[in-house]
């Protein structure tokens, strides 16, 4: 117990820009939340497969350029959302936008799930309410 005191005293600033971190990354996950949630077309659910982006008509190189940033960032959100679980943050939720933003087989099957679930399907129509959007269509 002694030698876990003596630890945290030595990484004592590491502590304090985690926990900085920690309230900059939750503030912005508060701040872009409802504009996110308000970018989503009210039928984006609906289809079996998901649709292609607008991202599909770019250039290959913008296309991979910003599959490589936007998955950078996501692994950078789980890693961090792991390391929140045992410092000061919020991990969980952290550690859901990093895997709502990398892409994996099945993501689109799970993001319908997860959208499903009447409470959060009211949460989200909730914001996009108060952002003037339509409710979000589900089957």
């Amino acid at each position: 117990m002694n030698s876990l005191l003596v630890g945290v005293g030595d990484h004592q600033q590491l502590l304090v820009w985690a926990g900085i971190a920690s309230l900059i990354v939750f503030i912005l996950s508060l701040l872009s939340l409802p504009w996110l949630v308000a970018q989503i077309p009210e039928d984006y659910f609906l289809p079996d497969k998901r649709q292609p982006t607008q991202w599909k008509d770019q250039h290959p190189a913008v296309r991979l350029l910003t599959l490589i940033g936007k998955n950078m960032i996501g692994y950078g959100l789980i890693l961090a959302g792991i390391l929140m679980l045992f410092l000061p943050g919020q991990g969980i939720l952290t550690l859901v936008m990093g895997a709502l933003l990398i892409d994996y087989p099945g993501k689109f099957q799970l993001e319908r799930k997860i959208v499903k679930t009447p409470a959060i399907l009211s949460g989200l129509n909730w914001l996009r309410r108060k952002a003037k959007k339509p409710p979000l269509i589900t089957r």
